[in-house]
């Protein structure tokens, strides 16, 4: 057991100008102070204490000298010209080293901070100091330091030394015994002057002229328990866990192929040759005609007189299917500069009812060309975008390392497991799954694509006029897009704070951008946008939310440009969905917003009965009175959180249109096979249960990091995880799952001929 001895002085005397000083001399260092103590805060505020106690820096007996008594000399001197009075008074501590699992309570304040020893058992590698109080206020700082004197336990000065955090209510670090060469450190516990730094304002006593105030009452009761971290063994349960719920996915997948290739086998066998459920690809060599049921209004059209007695021309057609190769010399003009065909698309895709023939016209090869693009894209913008990321997010890391300041990266300090220099791995390691799972989507999409480019190679043109045209590039970039959102929202862990989250969200804006273009694609293949403006787009997304993150916390200006950027470009937007881009945006760009003036006029007071495309019409404008209500909620509220803002932006619109899709599929009576209707419910009930953890916020660095750590919990799966990484275990699974939706949802019309697929 150490010993310690505790120093308390107090003096009547408030001349600042003749303190008196008080030097202590111990073996192996010097302590001195003043009285009247002075703290400094902001502003040239000063705060002076008459009332100063200090705990002097322990020396135990070495093996050679054996215990002996401790020789200290108190000097005191003034330099006053008159007499100073004076107390002092020296004590002995009894319970100077802290005991692991036993709490114990305690009282400091500005002038009077506290410190004590705790040594490492010999059976524990790593313990976890947790601090708490009733109290909010005062505003009080925990380090953690090496045995070295002199002891750092100053306002000014308890940052110079060890790993420190500032607290109101609740802190918590992590402490291993590797970090100690002694096996033994101090646990400081300091109360700061002000409460500016956990959050607090500045006491009403100092507002105005008074710049300096006496013996303010800043005592604070806290209680200090210091409990073992986890074993070793636990990190080896934690990673194989996370592998291995994410490779039983695989697991599930080769079982779904391999009974699925069994049934084609058996079907072939007795010369049933069907479609494959799920699969996508059409294996019968015949064609199989089916309609929509007779009496349905939808689509009622006679294609003969659709075009006021035009003879349309035929669809341009590529080489045969077995010639299924991207040349590069092929490009979208090959198709788009011939007159007649322009002049086609301005009369097909402003018929009343369009079918999917009318927006699949243009060469098989030359669109899956152009969809193919967005792949290669993703690729370079994820390596561009991520190595930098890398790069700061190990600054950070290194920056907090170094410092020993905890209050840099917002952690949930009560489950902040560290390995090698990453403070928090358990938050980086569960994001795994999305880089696992994105790899097997490629993997799912690569088989379908072969399966695919098979199937293709034994039919002739007439059976190619069948099922939803087969263009993966957008799902390869789907799956690129899910793997590096694991990879960025896993370097935002290494150290979450205000300045980087928006790694953690930017590549979500592309997975929600990036399915909304895939589930359009699926019935528009001829109109989707191309992979440069859509890669554009995200762009000045992006640029949107740095500029929210800068200027979106007080700026009414910045809000109210950024609504009425929304606004107008959900307008836009609306008038090219709703006439299939078939109008030319004069050189004025206000014509756009013209066109949709006469869009109102013409199909929402001339025809208000029923409007000339009542299903896009219906979907326009229930999506622009969502846009609309996120922007004025953005005006009215301002977030500070402006990048998860745009993104509840995002998903709102891609439910929307996908709740929309599959309610028109339904209408149009076509049907949702087994594969794509348990996607739908395994994808509902995982993100049910993903937005439940996400909800449950164990840290926000909207607050100061004191504030921050109230908000933090203990783990609840396997001792090492929190809900935090619960989220990002069920939401890699929901994303999956979400794409597997898009990828099997139109399976059931490979025997439908493209002439009766409805468009919506």
């Amino acid at each position: 057991q150490v010993d310690a001895v505790r120093v308390y002085v107090n003096s009547s005397s408030e001349n600042l100008q003749y303190p008196v000083l008080f030097v202590v001399r111990q073996q192996k260092g010097v302590l001195s102070w003043q009285v009247p103590l002075i703290f400094r805060g902001l502003y040239q505020r000063t705060y002076n204490y008459q009332e100063v106690s200090r705990t002097l820096c322990p020396s135990e007996p070495t093996a050679e000298t054996g215990p002996s008594d401790q020789v200290i000399f108190v000097d005191v001197a003034s330099m006053a010209p008159f007499n100073i009075a004076y107390e002092l008074l020296v004590t002995r501590l009894k319970n100077f080293q802290l005991e692991t699992n036993k709490a114990f309570n305690f009282t400091a304040s500005p002038s009077q901070p506290q410190y004590f020893l705790y040594k490492f058992p010999q059976d524990v590698d790593s313990v976890i100091i947790k601090v708490v109080s009733d109290a909010v206020y005062p505003c009080s700082v925990v380090s953690v330091q090496d045995i070295v004197c002199p002891v750092y336990d100053l306002d000014h000065n308890v940052e110079f030394n060890g790993v420190y955090q500032s607290m109101t209510k609740q802190a918590a670090i992590t402490v291993q015994r590797k970090d100690f060469p002694g096996e033994q450190f101090f646990i400081v516990f300091v109360i700061k002057p002000e409460d500016y730094a956990c959050g607090g304002s500045v006491p009403s006593s100092i507002h105005g002229n008074v710049n300096r105030t006496w013996n303010l009452q800043r005592t604070k009761n806290l209680q200090v328990t210091i409990v073992p971290s986890i074993k070793k063994s636990v990190y080896v349960q934690a990673m194989f866990f996370s592998f291995l719920s994410f490779l039983s996915f695989y697991l599930g997948s080769v079982v779904v192929a391999f009974v699925h290739y069994i049934r084609i086998q058996r079907k072939a066998s007795a010369g049933r040759l069907s479609p494959e459920d799920g699969s996508g690809i059409m294996t019968s060599s015949h064609p199989i005609t089916a309609s929509t049921p007779e009496g349905s209004s939808y689509g009622a059209i006679d294609e003969s007189s659709s075009s006021g007695g035009r003879q349309l021309s035929s669809p341009v057609r590529g080489p045969p299917a077995g010639s299924d190769t991207d040349s590069s010399v092929e490009e979208e003009s090959d198709f788009d500069t011939m007159p007649e065909i322009e002049s086609d698309k301005n009369v097909i895709r402003t018929k009343v009812f369009l079918y999917l023939s009318d927006l699949s016209r243009k060469d098989r090869r030359i669109v899956s060309k152009k969809y193919k693009i967005y792949f290669w894209n993703i690729i370079t913008i994820a390596v561009f975008y991520a190595l930098p990321v890398i790069q700061l997010v190990i600054t950070y890391q290194t920056v907090v390392n170094v410092t020993g300041n905890q209050d840099i990266c917002y952690y949930n300090f009560l489950c902040a497991h560290p390995l090698g220099v990453l403070s928090a791995f358990n938050n980086v390691l569960s994001n795994v799954g999305h880089m696992l799972l994105g790899f097997l989507f490629l993997l799912i999409v690569l088989r379908r694509d072969i399966l695919h480019r098979r199937a293709m190679e034994m039919k002739d043109a007439y059976t190619l006029d069948y099922g939803i045209p087969k263009h993966f590039g957008l799902f390869y970039a789907m799956g690129i897009a899910l793997m590096m959102e694991g990879v960025l929202s896993a370097c935002y862990h290494v150290c979450p704070n205000y300045s980087n989250f928006q790694f953690d969200t930017s590549f979500m804006y592309m997975i929600a951008g990036l399915c909304m273009l895939k589930l359009y694609q699926t019935r528009h293949p001829d109109i989707n946008a191309s992979a440069y403006s859509a890669y554009a787009s995200f762009a000045v997304v992006i640029c949107l939310a740095v500029l929210g993150v800068v200027f979106g916390k007080n700026d009414m200006w910045f809000w109210v440009i950024f609504s009425m950027i929304h606004v107008l470009a959900s307008l836009a937007l609306s008038t090219q969905i709703y006439y299939m881009g078939r109008f030319k945006i004069s050189k004025c760009y206000l014509g756009i917003f013209r066109r949709a003036a006469m869009v109102l006029y013409t199909d929402c007071i001339q025809q208000c009965s029923r409007p000339m495309y009542m299903d896009r019409m219906v979907l326009l404008i229930v999506g622009n009175l969502v846009n609309w209500s996120f922007a004025i909620f953005g005006l009215l509220y301002r977030p500070r959180d402006f990048a998860s803002y745009i993104l509840g932006i995002f998903i709102c619109n891609l439910l929307l249109y996908l709740a929309f899709y599959i309610i028109m599929k339904l209408r149009s009576s076509e049907k949702l096979l087994p594969i794509p209707l348990f996607c739908i419910v395994a994808t509902a009930v995982v993100w049910a249960a993903a937005l439940y953890f996400f909800f449950q916020t164990l840290s926000s660095w909207e607050e100061t990091p004191a504030e921050s750590r109230e908000k933090n919990r203990p783990c609840i799966l396997l001792g090492f995880f929190d809900d935090h990484d619960v989220w990002h275990f069920l939401s890699a699974a929901a994303l999956f799952f979400s794409f597997l939706v898009l990828l099997t949802l139109d399976d059931d019309l490979d025997v439908v001929r493209r002439d009766k697929i409805p468009v919506f």
